[in-house]
């Protein structure tokens, strides 16, 4: 049950965090975004580095490592390009391919043996998501090349996001290194990364006398949900449910970007919402 809560959690937190973060591309560049949120993530729970015992989990730590350059520098970047480009529900929608995949990563590289109603539950959610992505919603046109843009950066997040989530499966239940330990790690080596890589968009970012004090404040607010408190559920998912499972769960965004999807000039019909409802009757399926 724990992971369960833990998973729910995460969703309500990314979605609601995705929608500002869309917002807010309009003054800043998406790696710029991504900088701020994880310089600042990684300040926040900056104590916990002082809990780590980093002689003695080294290889742990250098596997951490490369998650959080893959799934948070690489990924979450090119998620909030996609964020801009096709927005938050489509570009979230996008995750409908994450219980699949995730599923049968964790069979061949971790050998995760998962019963049928597993893979059964993943399909259905797979399918009512890409079935969602599907929906003509949108009141407004964007150019086709912008869109395969979007949907190319919205699928390498993915892609990438596993491949993190995998790693940190790995060492979260093979090292004594705690959720919050493995949380720090990876957003740590992410700033770092990005530092090194935009420095001067880091700089412009502090010169940027355009960001009023509510730009900030949604990015502080933003950057504290879907951030810390995001990637910390996230991590205790992967902690307490097989990748699979996990994914499976997290995959539902989605379905609570529907809350949101009217303010960013969509119109949800009929269908949409029986996909989402059955992509909960696949949750289900899973658990059960």
């Amino acid at each position: 049950m724990i992971g369960f809560f833990a998973a729910i959690s995460a969703v309500l937190f990314w979605t609601f965090s995705c929608s500002i973060w869309r917002k807010e591309s309009e003054n800043l560049l998406p790696r710029q975004i991504n900088i701020y949120k994880n310089v600042l993530a990684s300040i926040l729970f900056l104590p916990v580095v002082l809990t780590i015992s980093w002689l003695s989990n080294m290889s742990s730590i250098f596997v951490l490592i490369i998650s959080g350059i893959v799934g948070i520098s690489i990924g979450d970047t090119l998620y909030i390009n996609a964020l801009k480009i096709i927005g938050t529900r489509k570009t979230l929608s996008f995750e409908a391919l994450t219980p699949i995949i995730a599923t049968t990563l964790g069979t061949w590289s971790i050998d995760e043996i998962y019963p049928q109603k597993v893979w059964v539950g993943s399909l259905i959610v797979s399918f009512s998501l890409l079935m969602i992505v599907r929906q003509n919603t949108f009141q407004k046109e964007e150019p086709r090349e912008r869109n395969i843009l979007g949907i190319l950066c919205a699928f390498g997040s993915v892609l990438c996001a596993v491949l993190a989530a995998l790693l940190s499966r790995v060492i979260l239940i093979g090292s004594t290194l705690t959720p919050l330990q493995t949380t720090e790690i990876r957003l740590l080596s992410a700033s770092i990364f990005l530092f090194l890589i935009f420095k001067k968009d880091f700089f412009d970012i502090i010169k940027n006398r355009a960001l009023t004090k509510k730009n900030h404040s949604n990015l502080i607010l933003s950057t504290l949900l879907g951030t810390n408190f995001g990637i910390l559920f996230q991590q205790i998912v992967f902690k307490f449910l097989p990748i699979g499972i996990g994914w499976t769960l997290l995959s539902l965004s989605p379905v609570f970007a529907l809350f949101i999807s009217k303010r960013e000039g969509e119109e949800i019909n009929k269908l949409t919402i029986f996909y989402s409802i059955l992509s909960f009757i696949g949750v289900a399926i899973t658990l059960i």
